[in-house]
């Protein structure tokens, strides 16, 4: 679970404007910490199955986020992944 300093991190290096919280950029970063956390916790607990359907739903909206990215704003796309290292 991201506690409310590393959301505050994670939002401050990858947002456009000083109160941006909603852009498609860090959602995608909240999500990839979120999914790097719930990754960790599956390979201690392998058959924790309701947390693995909620990662392949993580999973799921930040494919989509990162479509609309591409699809609409290629640079920022481009940024983005470079900033997460996807």
């Amino acid at each position: 679970m991201l506690t409310k300093t590393k959301k505050q991190k994670i939002i401050k290096e990858v947002a456009i404007h000083d109160t941006d919280t909603g852009s498609p950029e860090v959602q995608v970063a909240m999500l990839s910490k979120k999914i790097d956390e719930l990754t960790k916790h599956l390979k201690k607990n392998a058959k924790d199955n309701h947390s693995r359907r909620g990662l392949l739903g993580m999973v799921a909206d930040r494919r989509n986020h990162l479509k609309y990215l591409q699809k609409n704003a290629p640079k920022r796309y481009d940024a983005i992944m470079k900033k997460i290292g996807l």
